[in-house]
């Protein structure tokens, strides 16, 4: 199974024993969603809920933070994903929130992990199937463990600001990164120092499916980013900088994590620098 799978290979390997599709949907700039109950009106049959905005350190002030790691292993041994199970995650949401999943799945471990590209949104447009209400599956043994390579805390990312030694891409819009554009959370303008513009959603199609590997590999040139160096991605809250990690994964760069606190945490501190305008 590849990291990005297509509607086609979805279609017909639904059923397959040992694989286990889950809804990763959540919206965290709005909370008059509901992804549970999206995800009970129509989902891809057979898709288990997974709650992604449920997975998140009950001991930490920002938004939707890594969970412990017996917080993550218990909900998907609840949902019935075991060590041996083949995952494909998919979203409804603008932020493409599966990515967001998979980074999570990566940081405890797990790389037997893909994304449906497109989503839900191009498997609703195709006129494939939907169900409603829930689904289930037995529990099962799921074994996690913490990968401290592919995220980055406050202490990296100031080090890092001074050294210089990991390039630094954003995924938030262009007007947010360079400040003409008010934080949607009320935080500081601007971007961390050193950092690159490359909003999400220049690795995507029209249709919401990933441009080929030339055509990412152009946009992170075109950023600024030089993929064979070491790069952290951030954004806002951590959720989209994880598609620009999907990305880079996508045109074989392993030496890349994610900024978890992102601009919640460097925008609402009084002692981080902060710079304003274009990179």
């Amino acid at each position: 199974m590849d990291s990005l799978v297509s509607t086609d290979w979805l279609a017909s390997a639904l059923g397959t024993p040992g694989l286990k599709l889950l809804d990763a949907s959540y919206f965290p700039l709005d909370p008059t969603r509901d992804p549970a109950a999206d995800y009970a009106a129509g989902h891809i049959p057979g898709a288990l809920f997974m709650d992604l905005g449920g997975l998140a350190d009950p001991g930490s002030n920002l938004p939707g933070m890594l969970p412990p790691t017996e917080q993550f292993a218990g909900r998907m041994a609840e949902l019935g994903v075991g060590d041996a199970d083949q995952i494909v995650l998919y979203d409804a949401t603008p932020h493409r929130t599966s990515a967001r999943a998979w980074w999570m799945f990566r940081a405890f471990g797990r790389e037997d992990v893909a994304i449906l590209d497109g989503g839900l949104q191009k498997w609703v447009a195709e006129g494939r199937p939907l169900e409603s209400g829930g689904s289930k599956a037995a529990p099962a043994r799921f074994t996690a463990h913490r990968d401290a390579s592919v995220v980055r805390d406050l202490v990296q990312m100031f080090a890092n600001v001074k050294s210089g030694a990991e390039q630094v891409v954003d995924a938030r819009g262009t007007r947010r990164f360079t400040g003409e554009e008010a934080d949607p959370r009320g935080l500081a303008s601007g971007h961390i120092p050193g950092s690159r513009s490359l909003p999400m959603d220049r690795l995507l199609n029209p249709d919401g499916t990933f441009k080929d590997a030339d055509g990412i590999r152009a946009e992170f040139a075109a950023a600024g980013i030089d993929l064979d160096r070491p790069l952290v991605t951030t954004c806002g809250s951590g959720v989209t900088a994880a598609t620009l990690m999907f990305g880079a994964w996508l045109v074989g760069k392993r030496d890349v994590a994610l900024y978890d606190g992102s601009w919640s945490e460097w925008g609402a501190r009084d002692d981080t620098p902060k710079a304003v305008g274009p990179a």
